[in-house]
């Protein structure tokens, strides 16, 4: 995968710091350094190219929904009937409490949502209210029984190696004294 966006070139050490700060992004500047070779100045100055570049969205806690009270993961395709209908839709969804995850998709489903809901019964009370929204044709939930694997972190490859060496912008030819890195 090339990494690089518009005008924001990004290094391996930039690669680097992703990858630990999508594992612990609580972790001192001063150890993120030690781990990529650089003062803690010189990471938050990275960190704050990659936040104003928007390659970092936000920081968030992950947190176990079993443990406050939300046992049941759904997914739930629903099919809108016309497409000026899916803007409304997405809008209305954005504000029912359990839906974690909403995808416009290719296929048999309008909508693909991820849902977390306490149980069975305040599953079926979500699956209504989507049901009542304006251009909803039919649902089809599918209940998770176990999940085995869940990722919040994006595979991102570094090579300690090429750290400091810049990744070519998409686009940008290659030199004899230029090499495109992929991560």
């Amino acid at each position: 995968m090339k990494f690089g966006s518009g005008d924001l070139d990004l290094d391996q050490t930039d690669l680097h710091i992703l990858s630990i700060l999508q594992e612990n992004c609580k972790l001192p500047l001063a150890r993120i350094g030690e781990k990529v070779g650089l003062s803690a100045p010189a990471v938050i100055e990275r960190i704050k190219k990659l936040e104003d570049g928007k390659i970092i969205a936000g920081y968030r806690a992950i947190i176990d929904a079993r443990r406050l009270g939300c046992d049941v993961t759904a997914f739930i395709g629903v099919a809108v009937g016309h497409p000026r209908q899916v803007g409304d839709f997405e809008e209305r969804i954005a504000r029912l409490d359990g839906v974690l995850e909403s995808h416009h998709v290719t296929g048999q489903h309008t909508m693909l949502l991820k849902v977390k809901t306490p149980n069975t019964s305040t599953l079926e009370e979500l699956i209504s209210a989507i049901r009542s929204i304006e251009g909803v044709e039919r649902t089809e939930t599918m209940v998770v029984l176990s999940t085995h694997a869940e990722r919040t972190q994006l595979p991102i490859r570094f090579d300690a190696t090429h750290a400091g060496k810049r990744l070519r912008k998409s686009g940008e030819r290659a030199t004899s004294s230029s090499k495109e890195y992929e991560a």
